[in-house]
């Protein structure tokens, strides 16, 4: 078996990698009967001369590769048929900008395995860059709050060498007595609360939060049931609420009228109530000065997003009573920072993160058989066809 690691051609360049050079030094060394090679590349953090270092072929024409896995999606001018894959399709929320991808995967007969779909057989997906986008999204965050502020500044992310030294420039927070809302309690939650934890600031419960005055910064991590109710009142609990979502109402405001901050990573499920609308941020005891929304969901639950933010350009003004983008540091505006590549900002860390997993949690059951049918499941088309698990995308591809 021959296996590709494929040079990503999205514009803008993402320097993320799959492997990185010692991990592809590790993965000969696990599966010896391995062939491994690299697509050279000027973009990717890691440049060729370290993959060579490794004792890593890298070459420009990796055609004759059985499988190729790359980050991002493969433009369709790149695909080759017949050939297996392995990258972010993002096709599976049938998104129209990549619905011809998927058409031309399938008159290619490829086999598509796209990262997302990836689960163990409790149902855990296996891969993603969950953890880092939390890193940077709950970084970004305070640093848009210093600009907002005046108060501090702090280095933007993807001008530090590493997650450490974005640990380092969170000793430059000057807080007085903000209050700060985290949601999101998957990989990106996990993210936020690292940052969190890196940054001192004290942690209190749902109760002091929305009842308690204190002469410093605090911060409070929601649950789903903290912030949604029943509309008829009654008794509920979260597996009710993600069964029967469309019997629910957002309770997000009692948060906002006392919260300075406002960190989302958490997962926007369809039918869902929006936390808060663009009506509820008109409302005059709206107190949100700055949101980091990591979830990024564009005219969605968080009302402020209306649209993403780049790596160059992160911030925007969103202005609640004429519900138009305005300087992000003009009076009685919402400070907006959506970056929807947020990992980008520290690609080594990110890509390091990834690669531990692809190599613990998918490669073995690529290489040695895949007994608990991850690839299988995860697989979108194969051979013209798309997978059983994956045929409610057949109208997407047709048009419909």
């Amino acid at each position: 078996m021959k296996i590709g690691l494929l040079r990503e051609e999205k514009i803008p360049a993402d320097r993320r990698v799959v492997l990185t050079p010692k991990q592809c030094k590790r993965v000969k060394i696990l599966f010896p009967d391995l062939e491994l090679v690299v697509q050279s590349s000027d973009v990717r953090c890691f440049t060729n001369e370290e993959y060579i270092s490794e004792g890593i072929k890298v070459m420009h024409d990796i055609s004759d590769c059985d499988i190729l896995f790359g980050v991002k999606e493969v433009p369709k001018r790149l695909l080759i048929p017949n050939k297996t894959y392995l990258y972010f399709s993002h096709t599976i929320k049938k998104q129209p900008y990549n619905r011809d991808l998927l058409v031309k995967m399938l008159e290619l007969r490829i086999k598509m395995v796209d990262y997302e779909v990836l689960r163990n057989k409790e149902g855990e997906r296996l891969l993603g860059f969950g953890r880092y986008a939390g890193i940077v999204g709950a970084y970004n965050g305070f640093l848009t709050y210093g600009l907002r502020s005046e108060r501090y500044t702090l280095k933007a992310a993807h001008q530090c060498k590493d997650r450490e030294e974005i640990e380092g420039e969170l000793t430059n927070l000057t807080l007085e007595n903000e209050k700060i809302i985290i949601t999101g309690n998957g990989r990106v939650g996990r993210g936020i609360m690292e940052i969190m934890k890196k940054s001192g600031i004290k942690q209190v419960s749902v109760d002091k939060f929305l009842n308690s005055t204190f002469q410093e910064a605090v911060f409070v991590h929601l649950n789903t049931m903290d912030y949604n109710e029943r509309i008829d009142g009654l008794p509920s609990d979260k597996y009710d609420f993600y069964s029967n979502p469309q019997l629910y109402k957002s309770s997000f405001k009692k948060f906002t009228r006392k919260a300075d901050i406002f960190i989302a990573g958490h997962y926007y499920a369809s039918g869902s109530p929006y936390l808060f609308t663009r009506e509820d941020a008109k409302s005059h005891d709206f107190n949100l000065k700055v949101i980091a929304d990591i979830s990024c969901d564009i005219d969605g639950p968080v009302a402020s997003t209306i649209r993403p933010s780049t790596i160059s350009n992160p911030i925007y003004g969103y202005h609640p009573i004429t519900e138009q983008e305005v300087y992000f540091k003009e009076e009685d505006s919402i400070a907006v920072m959506a970056v929807s590549n947020l990992p980008c900002e520290l690609p080594k860390d990110a890509s390091e993160d990834f690669g531990n997993d692809i190599i613990e949690r998918v490669l073995p059951s690529l290489i040695n058989g895949d007994d608990e049918q991850i690839i299988s499941n995860g697989t979108i088309c194969s051979e013209g066809n798309l997978n059983p698990n994956f045929e409610y995308l057949r109208q997407y591809i047709n048009g419909d």
